[in-house]
């Protein structure tokens, strides 16, 4: 059994707040015996809700009152400025004080990024934070996709070390000694693109820390043949979406088309075990949570209207990133690379 670890939970966070992180967080004490969740929110509501699930007394699920909210539609800046004591902002002062070794929400991604790079600060020689997270592809491995969102624009420069911080948690992830590494371009010629993915491309080139194999293409993406493919955050988020989105368009189209008629309920019905299988491997839920990676603890960001399953594959992803140490990992690479360049 793995060492006790502690999580903080933003509970208020996202479009359904309490009614979709309460059940996870339940769930996840009942799932993993040596997990301790620290819930941060509104204590009455906290407690009103935990009584419903039958878990006020667990144990192993502890409640910090918090006496505000970071909203939706609350702007970066006054949320760091005035949310002082808001669900999120409590939840990273739990990392930073070592009460808890994760966090995870669901809330206001400008106001976390805000947030969580005030609170927790860059991992030295770290630019940027990047948001990170796994797309499924026709292989049995996932890629890891970066930046989904945390930089609109990025640098060549930035690009690298995202190159650099994607390839340190694929290789933790997989369990391989070298990942294959790509950059998102609209071709896969030396010419095409922005001078800002062809810097990046001559960094990767030259570098004898990461295993670039060139760039990689839209219709690339869930081919298998990179590990880590890195984009600036807006092409990302853009890219991650529209995977989510054709995902769930193909589980509407073949559900409607298995209910049209007799025989074809009939034959979902035979095919009941390939289409679990499939639905499983395309559904968005298990891919949940986004790590926000460079900072110098761990945060994970879950989608706004997660489901309580979604939300549980967040609070899965923080404990796996708790037990491998990532930001250790991080940046025991970034001091190597600096050293061999000094």
């Amino acid at each position: 059994m793995s060492n006790n670890l502690t999580i903080a939970l933003d509970i208020m966070g996202g479009d359904y707040g309490p009614r979709s992180s309460l059940p996870a967080a339940v769930e996840a004490v009942n799932l993993i015996d040596h997990l301790t969740l620290i819930l941060c929110g509104n204590e009455r509501q906290i407690r009103c809700e935990l009584k419903k699930l039958d878990a006020l007394t667990h144990p192993r699920i502890l409640i910090e009152h918090c006496s505000e909210v970071v909203n939706n539609d609350d702007l970066p800046s006054s949320a760091l400025r005035n949310k002082k004591d808001s669900s999120m902002r409590i939840s990273l002062d739990l990392v930073k004080s070592g009460r808890a070794q994760a966090c995870v929400t669901a809330g206001n991604t400008g106001a976390l990024l805000a947030m969580a790079h005030y609170v927790l600060k860059m991992l030295p020689g770290v630019k940027r934070p990047a948001l990170i997270s796994t797309v499924p592809t026709q292989t049995p491995k996932p890629v890891y996709l970066l930046d989904l969102g945390a930089n609109v624009t990025c640098d060549s420069e930035v690009l690298f070390q995202f190159a650099v911080m994607g390839a340190v948690v694929a290789e933790q992830a997989q369990n391989i000694d070298s990942a294959k590494v790509s950059l998102l371009n609209m071709g896969a010629e030396e010419i095409k693109g922005h001078e800002s993915i062809k810097e990046a491309a001559k960094l990767l080139q030259c570098s004898e820390h990461i295993n670039y194999i060139g760039y990689s293409e839209g219709n690339d993406i869930f081919s298998g043949k990179a590990d880590v493919i890195v984009c600036d955050g807006f092409t990302g988020n853009v890219a991650l979406k529209t995977c989510e989105g054709i995902a769930k368009l193909i589980v509407h189209k073949l559900t409607k088309a298995l209910n049209k008629s007799l025989f074809n309920k009939f034959l979902a019905l035979l095919l009941f075990p390939v289409l679990k299988k499939l639905y499983k491997r395309v559904n968005p839920d298990q891919y949940n949570g986004a790590s926000l990676v460079g900072l110098r603890g761990i945060v994970v960001k879950s989608h706004g209207n997660a489901s309580k399953k979604a939300f549980l594959a967040a609070i899965e992803e923080a404990v796996r990133e708790v037990e491998r140490q990532l930001p250790e990992k991080i940046r025991y690479k970034f001091e190597e690379i600096i050293n061999k360049n000094a």
